[in-house]
Protein backbone atom coordinates (compact mmCIF):
# COMPACT_ATOMS: atom_id res chain seq x y z
CA UNK A 1 0.00 0.00 0.00
CA UNK A 2 0.54 3.54 -0.21
CA UNK A 3 1.36 5.69 2.77
CA UNK A 4 -0.64 8.58 3.83
CA UNK A 5 1.22 11.74 3.81
CA UNK A 6 0.54 15.62 3.75
CA UNK A 7 -3.25 16.58 2.83
CA UNK A 8 -4.57 13.11 2.87
CA UNK A 9 -2.71 11.90 6.21
CA UNK A 10 -4.47 15.33 7.68
CA UNK A 11 -7.55 14.57 6.26
CA UNK A 12 -7.59 10.75 7.96
CA UNK A 13 -6.96 12.21 11.22
CA UNK A 14 -9.82 14.53 10.45
CA UNK A 15 -11.72 11.54 10.46
CA UNK A 16 -10.73 9.50 12.78
CA UNK A 17 -10.33 12.31 15.89
CA UNK A 18 -14.10 11.14 16.89
CA UNK A 19 -12.65 7.15 18.04
CA UNK A 20 -9.42 7.91 18.62
CA UNK A 21 -9.28 7.93 22.39
CA UNK A 22 -11.21 5.13 22.20
CA UNK A 23 -8.87 3.21 20.20
CA UNK A 24 -6.11 4.44 22.23
CA UNK A 25 -7.44 3.23 25.62
CA UNK A 26 -7.28 0.17 24.58
CA UNK A 27 -3.94 0.09 24.09
CA UNK A 28 -2.50 -1.39 27.18
CA UNK A 29 -0.17 1.21 28.76
CA UNK A 30 -0.57 3.94 26.42
CA UNK A 31 -0.66 6.74 28.68
CA UNK A 32 1.71 5.52 31.01
CA UNK A 33 4.49 4.88 28.37
CA UNK A 34 4.16 9.12 27.18
CA UNK A 35 4.71 9.82 31.12
CA UNK A 36 7.45 7.86 31.05
CA UNK A 37 9.09 9.12 28.20
CA UNK A 38 8.10 12.62 29.59
CA UNK A 39 10.03 11.88 32.93
CA UNK A 40 13.00 10.64 30.36
CA UNK A 41 13.92 14.19 29.06
CA UNK A 42 15.50 14.23 32.70
CA UNK A 43 13.66 17.94 33.25
CA UNK A 44 14.15 19.64 37.03
CA UNK A 45 11.42 20.05 39.39
CA UNK A 46 8.10 20.02 38.60
CA UNK A 47 8.75 22.39 35.31
CA UNK A 48 8.58 25.40 36.38
CA UNK A 49 10.21 28.58 34.07
CA UNK A 50 10.93 25.91 31.34
CA UNK A 51 8.93 26.16 27.90
CA UNK A 52 7.81 23.53 26.17
CA UNK A 53 6.88 22.53 22.95
CA UNK A 54 4.41 19.29 22.03
CA UNK A 55 4.68 18.66 18.65
CA UNK A 56 2.28 16.38 17.04
CA UNK A 57 0.01 16.75 19.93
CA UNK A 58 -3.70 14.89 18.83
CA UNK A 59 -6.02 14.72 21.11
CA UNK A 60 -3.52 15.75 23.57
CA UNK A 61 -2.64 12.49 25.22
CA UNK A 62 1.07 13.64 24.86
CA UNK A 63 0.19 16.93 26.42
CA UNK A 64 -1.03 15.71 29.51
CA UNK A 65 1.60 13.54 29.58
CA UNK A 66 3.93 16.81 29.87
CA UNK A 67 0.88 18.56 32.22
CA UNK A 68 1.08 15.38 34.61
CA UNK A 69 4.66 15.28 34.78
CA UNK A 70 5.66 18.68 34.78
CA UNK A 71 2.60 20.55 35.71
CA UNK A 72 3.93 23.93 36.33
CA UNK A 73 5.77 24.16 32.73
CA UNK A 74 4.26 26.30 30.00
CA UNK A 75 3.37 23.82 27.35
CA UNK A 76 2.42 25.52 23.17
CA UNK A 77 0.87 21.92 21.38
CA UNK A 78 0.67 21.86 18.21
CA UNK A 79 -0.87 19.73 15.30
CA UNK A 80 -1.58 19.10 11.78
CA UNK A 81 -5.24 17.93 11.97
CA UNK A 82 -8.04 19.96 12.89
CA UNK A 83 -10.19 17.46 14.13
CA UNK A 84 -7.45 16.17 16.42
CA UNK A 85 -6.31 19.76 17.76
CA UNK A 86 -10.52 19.98 18.32
CA UNK A 87 -10.88 17.28 20.71
CA UNK A 88 -7.37 18.10 22.33
CA UNK A 89 -8.37 22.05 22.72
CA UNK A 90 -12.02 20.93 24.26
CA UNK A 91 -10.37 19.02 27.36
CA UNK A 92 -10.49 20.39 30.58
CA UNK A 93 -6.82 22.15 30.80
CA UNK A 94 -5.10 24.42 33.43
CA UNK A 95 -3.22 27.59 32.72
CA UNK A 96 0.29 27.64 30.77
CA UNK A 97 -1.12 25.38 27.68
CA UNK A 98 -1.75 26.58 24.11
CA UNK A 99 -2.98 24.89 21.35
CA UNK A 100 -1.54 25.99 17.12
CA UNK A 101 -3.22 24.07 14.29
CA UNK A 102 0.29 23.84 11.77
CA UNK A 103 1.71 21.43 10.44
CA UNK A 104 5.39 20.54 12.22
CA UNK A 105 6.66 21.79 8.52
CA UNK A 106 5.11 25.47 8.80
CA UNK A 107 5.74 26.16 12.69
CA UNK A 108 7.40 29.78 11.57
CA UNK A 109 4.31 30.53 9.50
CA UNK A 110 1.75 29.55 12.29
CA UNK A 111 4.20 32.08 15.21
CA UNK A 112 5.52 28.96 17.22
CA UNK A 113 9.43 30.31 18.17
CA UNK A 114 11.79 29.22 20.59
CA UNK A 115 13.43 29.01 22.72
CA UNK A 116 12.33 25.91 24.37
CA UNK A 117 13.90 23.96 27.03
CA UNK A 118 12.86 20.85 25.48
CA UNK A 119 10.11 19.55 22.65
CA UNK A 120 8.54 15.94 22.92
CA UNK A 121 7.14 14.60 20.03
CA UNK A 122 5.13 11.45 20.25
CA UNK A 123 4.04 8.81 17.12
CA UNK A 124 5.04 12.10 14.81
CA UNK A 125 8.03 11.28 12.78
CA UNK A 126 7.65 8.05 10.99
CA UNK A 127 4.51 10.27 9.47
CA UNK A 128 6.61 13.08 7.85
CA UNK A 129 7.79 13.40 4.38
CA UNK A 130 11.16 14.75 5.21
CA UNK A 131 11.68 14.15 8.83
CA UNK A 132 15.26 15.45 8.60
CA UNK A 133 14.41 18.72 7.76
CA UNK A 134 11.81 19.03 11.05
CA UNK A 135 14.52 17.63 13.17
CA UNK A 136 16.68 21.14 12.02
CA UNK A 137 13.88 22.90 12.70
CA UNK A 138 13.16 21.40 15.90
CA UNK A 139 17.23 22.08 16.87
CA UNK A 140 16.84 25.57 16.14
CA UNK A 141 13.81 26.01 18.46
CA UNK A 142 15.49 24.35 21.00
CA UNK A 143 18.05 26.83 23.30
CA UNK A 144 21.47 25.35 23.65
CA UNK A 145 21.58 22.57 25.92
CA UNK A 146 17.28 22.12 25.09
CA UNK A 147 15.85 18.42 25.60
CA UNK A 148 14.19 16.46 22.82
CA UNK A 149 12.26 13.37 23.72
CA UNK A 150 11.03 11.01 20.40
CA UNK A 151 8.09 9.09 21.29
CA UNK A 152 8.02 6.53 18.13
CA UNK A 153 6.97 2.77 17.10
CA UNK A 154 10.57 2.06 15.80
CA UNK A 155 11.00 -1.80 15.54
CA UNK A 156 14.22 -3.17 17.13
CA UNK A 157 15.16 -4.83 13.96
CA UNK A 158 14.29 -8.35 15.37
CA UNK A 159 11.98 -10.64 13.12
CA UNK A 160 9.95 -11.40 15.96
CA UNK A 161 9.25 -7.82 16.62
CA UNK A 162 8.21 -6.68 13.57
CA UNK A 163 5.73 -10.41 13.85
CA UNK A 164 4.35 -9.08 16.94
CA UNK A 165 3.72 -5.33 15.42
CA UNK A 166 1.95 -7.38 12.43
CA UNK A 167 0.07 -9.99 14.80
CA UNK A 168 -1.43 -6.90 16.86
CA UNK A 169 -2.11 -4.48 13.91
CA UNK A 170 -4.08 -7.14 11.63
CA UNK A 171 -5.40 -9.00 14.09
CA UNK A 172 -6.91 -6.17 16.40
CA UNK A 173 -6.45 -2.89 15.21
CA UNK A 174 -7.15 -2.69 11.97
CA UNK A 175 -10.34 -4.89 11.85
CA UNK A 176 -11.85 -2.66 15.16
CA UNK A 177 -10.72 0.44 13.07
CA UNK A 178 -12.29 -0.59 9.68
CA UNK A 179 -15.63 -0.96 11.39
CA UNK A 180 -14.85 2.67 12.52
CA UNK A 181 -14.51 3.84 8.86
CA UNK A 182 -10.67 4.63 9.60
CA UNK A 183 -9.39 1.52 8.18
CA UNK A 184 -7.01 3.43 5.70
CA UNK A 185 -5.45 4.98 8.45
CA UNK A 186 -4.51 2.03 10.57
CA UNK A 187 -3.62 0.30 7.48
CA UNK A 188 -1.20 3.27 7.05
CA UNK A 189 -0.28 2.88 10.79
CA UNK A 190 1.24 -1.08 10.64
CA UNK A 191 2.70 0.26 7.22
CA UNK A 192 4.53 3.26 8.52
CA UNK A 193 5.86 1.74 10.89
CA UNK A 194 7.30 -1.25 9.20
CA UNK A 195 9.11 1.07 6.51
CA UNK A 196 10.66 3.31 8.90
CA UNK A 197 13.49 3.77 10.71
CA UNK A 198 14.81 0.83 12.90
CA UNK A 199 15.57 2.03 16.29
CA UNK A 200 19.31 1.99 15.95
CA UNK A 201 18.58 3.99 12.16
CA UNK A 202 16.59 6.77 13.67
CA UNK A 203 19.02 7.17 16.63
CA UNK A 204 21.78 7.45 13.79
CA UNK A 205 19.55 10.35 12.48
CA UNK A 206 19.47 12.33 15.17
CA UNK A 207 22.98 12.39 15.56
CA UNK A 208 23.12 13.27 11.59
CA UNK A 209 21.14 16.12 12.70
CA UNK A 210 23.60 17.26 15.39
CA UNK A 211 22.03 16.43 18.86
CA UNK A 212 24.38 14.50 20.90
CA UNK A 213 23.71 12.50 24.34
CA UNK A 214 21.98 10.14 22.04
CA UNK A 215 19.94 7.60 23.63
CA UNK A 216 17.43 5.34 22.10
CA UNK A 217 15.23 3.76 25.31
CA UNK A 218 12.77 0.28 25.05
CA UNK A 219 9.78 0.74 26.58
CA UNK A 220 7.88 -2.05 28.80
CA UNK A 221 5.26 -4.88 28.19
CA UNK A 222 3.97 -5.99 24.43
CA UNK A 223 5.28 -2.55 23.33
CA UNK A 224 9.05 -4.30 24.09
CA UNK A 225 11.55 -3.63 20.67
CA UNK A 226 8.43 -1.91 18.71
CA UNK A 227 8.58 1.21 20.60
CA UNK A 228 11.01 3.29 22.07
CA UNK A 229 11.99 6.64 23.70
CA UNK A 230 14.73 8.76 22.00
CA UNK A 231 16.39 11.49 23.98
CA UNK A 232 18.91 13.67 22.76
CA UNK A 233 20.10 17.19 23.26
CA UNK A 234 20.83 19.73 21.20
CA UNK A 235 24.35 19.81 20.28
CA UNK A 236 26.93 22.58 19.65
CA UNK A 237 26.64 24.84 16.82
CA UNK A 238 28.55 23.45 13.41
CA UNK A 239 30.75 26.19 12.29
Amino acid sequence: MTLLRDEDLTAAFDHASRSYDTLVAANPGYHAHLRRSVRRLGLPGHGAGLRLLDLGCGTGASTAALRSVLPAARVTAVDASAGMLARAAAKPWASGVTFVHTPAERLAEAGVTGPFDAVFAGYLFRNLADPDTVLATVRELLRPGGRLAVHEYTLSGRRADRAVWTAVCRGIVQPTATLLGDGALYRHLWRSVVDFDTAGRFADRLRAAHFDHVRALPLPGWQTGITHTFVARRGEDVR
